[in-house]
């Protein structure tokens, strides 16, 4: 379990924590846990979340779980620096959809004081860096990655699998359009979805009948 910095030094900066993971791994659990605590020890807390998640509610920050915590929907990073100027913690939810600027906005923050919790998705459904993710935990202090529970092998799941049938690279859902899998089993789900796109049977090509190895 995360522990919380509690060094206090003359002159206290603050820090940035990133919870990633895949899909139901309990990204979001874990961020409401840690700012409930910060709410616990009266500290001043504000949680933004991007615009376009409005999946459980408008306003509230809420986990698969369905543990939830008020928040302030927010349609680029820019308007998370003007909205937590004073604030001791904040915590920002699906930081993978926000802009690029979440990072530079992110490390103002911290080198002001402010502890800043990230939580979001480190890996999008084809299983590439997610947005700004990997720059948020480059600079990050404490990178804290959770994982899901395959569906397939019962092993541990990092990638997310997409079991609608959309390319889009946002998309919200739940476990009707996404899977979270092993390595393993995204490897083999992956190459059933290329077999599937493929429509011509290779034993029609004549040229692969006279050289199979071309």
């Amino acid at each position: 379990m995360f522990l919380e910095n509690t060094v206090n030094h003359k002159e206290q900066f603050g820090w940035i924590e990133v919870i990633c993971g895949s899909m139901f791994s309990g990204k979001t659990e874990e961020l409401i846990r840690r700012l409930k605590r910060a709410q616990f020890a009266k500290q001043k807390v504000e949680i933004f979340k991007p615009m376009v998640d409005q999946r459980y509610h408008e306003e509230m920050v809420v986990s698969h779980d369905a543990n939830e915590i008020r928040s302030t929907p927010v349609p680029a990073a820019a308007n998370i620096r003007i909205l937590a100027d004073t604030c001791d913690v904040i915590g920002i939810d699906e930081a993978q959809f926000f802009d690029d600027e979440i990072v530079t906005v992110c490390n103002d923050l911290a080198n002001k004081g402010v502890r800043v919790i990230v939580a979001g998705l480190d890996m999008d459904f084809k299983g590439n860096p997610f947005g700004p993710m990997p720059a948020l935990m480059a600079t990050a202090e404490y990178v804290t990655k959770v994982h899901a529970v395959c569906t397939r092998t019962g092993n541990l799941a990092n990638y997310s699998f997409r079991k609608a049938k959309n390319d889009d690279l946002v998309l919200l859902g739940e476990t009707g359009e996404y899977e979270p899998l092993s390595r393993a089993a995204y490897y083999k789900a992956m190459l059933k979805e290329r077999v599937k796109g493929i429509n011509v049977d290779v034993e029609e090509i004549p040229q692969a009948k006279k050289n199979p190895n071309a």
